[in-house]
């Protein structure tokens, strides 16, 4: 075992299945927790919708199960439909635990589990539109958290706002939850990079490109700066033609770039190279549950700058190693971009310093590992 001495004795390795609501986000973030239970000889299945990520994920040794499920809102039949997919599965599988992650895995997985009798350990990686719109949905959301987390022994929230969120809305009991920092880095993949030099700062967002990310808010700072004659780029990487419905088109991004408002730089399969010669990184997000581009320009020893929203407020300290500005305010994220500029080379490179050895103390994958492990331990009475 990872850290028990005694776990030897427990030679039967255990079946642990992991379930999210697509491949890819297990192959994204999730890969720490995965090796870990493979390296310990440990069965693991991943329930998931299927995508490009399923052979990456059959080649480090998981088996790969379909979920059929939709991304979108929670609709009350696809929940019907679900919890039985999950029962269906849980039954055939038989998993000593299952690990969960995105909103309708966990509700719909914690009912199954329940009715099942499987140890089941969500994860709440944020909370999706049926939170933050209000209304009859979102009791019907509440509800259904109350009677899926009741008897959990434990619930993991990647930050310490949706926990309180939580706690407030009496969807969880304080001795269940621990909040884990984030989906964790690799802080070696992620190094410190050498900090660039250049007559001009290149600023650069990494987002899927949505107005909840704050791209408008991004384009409206980049507009007044450059009108003001700073030699500065403001440059956007990141996917568009989301099927999200704040999707940004990505004809309006090419008129931008055309405009020379922003640079477009596509999207990249290793963004280190870009965040290496970025002087800061910015997210002006609406809401996020831990914000992967900010943790990793911080590794990187880059300064920030973020709205003054949970998941972003955990990442950039204001002032230590980075700047926070009001969210849905091109203003406000203006004038932190002027702070920033006002910064002498040796200050931003003390922020970015300050970056990497918050994400070192706090962030570091392996310290999530091991709450995985003190889970598995209360829950099963065996580690790794």
């Amino acid at each position: 075992g990872f850290m028990s001495p005694n776990s030897r004795s427990h030679d039967h390795p255990l079946h642990v299945m992991l379930t999210v609501n697509a491949a890819w986000n297990i192959w994204n973030f999730r890969k720490p927790i995965l090796k870990a239970l493979l390296a310990e000889g440990h069965r693991v299945t991943v329930l998931a919708s299927p995508d490009d990520s399923v052979a990456k994920l059959e080649e480090l040794g998981c088996r790969v199960l379909p979920l059929k499920m939709s991304a979108k809102g929670l609709n009350p039949l696809e929940g019907l439909r679900l919890r039985r997919e999950f029962l269906k599965a849980f039954r055939q599988e038989r998993p000593d635990i299952v690990f969960s992650y995105t909103i309708k895995n966990n509700l719909f997985g914690a009912i199954a589990a329940r009715r099942c009798g499987v140890p089941f350990l969500p994860n709440v990686t944020g909370l999706g539109t049926a939170f933050l719109s209000g209304g009859a949905l979102q009791r019907v959301a509440e509800r259904l958290y109350r009677h899926a987390f009741r008897r959990l022994p434990k619930v993991f929230f990647q930050n310490e706002d949706d926990r309180a969120l939580f706690l407030s809305r009496r969807l969880v009991r304080a001795d269940q939850t621990e909040v884990l920092p984030g989906s964790g880095i690799d802080l070696q993949h992620f190094n410190a990079a050498p900090y660039p030099g250049g007559e001009e700062t290149r600023f650069l967002m990494i987002a899927r490109l949505l107005r909840d990310k704050g791209v408008h808010e991004y384009v409206e700072a980049a507009r007044l700066l450059k009108g003001e004659g700073a030699r500065v780029r403001f440059q956007i990487l990141g996917a568009t033609g989301s099927e999200n419905r704040t999707a940004i088109s990505r004809e309006q991004v090419a008129e931008w770039d055309a405009e020379g408002v922003i640079d477009y730089l596509g999207t990249a399969p290793d963004v280190r190279p870009h965040i290496a010669e970025a002087h800061c990184v910015v997210l002006p997000s609406y809401r996020e549950g831990a914000p992967r581009t900010l943790i990793e320009a911080a590794a990187m020893a880059r300064p920030l700058i973020a709205t003054d929203v949970p998941g972003c407020t955990a990442v950039v300290g204001h002032e230590v190693n980075g700047f926070l500005c009001e969210v849905r305010s091109g203003d406000s994220l203006a004038e932190a971009c002027r702070r920033f500029l006002s910064l002498g080379e040796d200050a931003r490179r003390d922020m970015g310093k300050a970056g990497r050895a918050k994400m070192a103390a706090d962030y570091d994958e392996a310290l999530i590992v091991q709450a995985y492990e003190r889970a598995m331990v209360q829950m099963l009475g065996r580690g790794f």
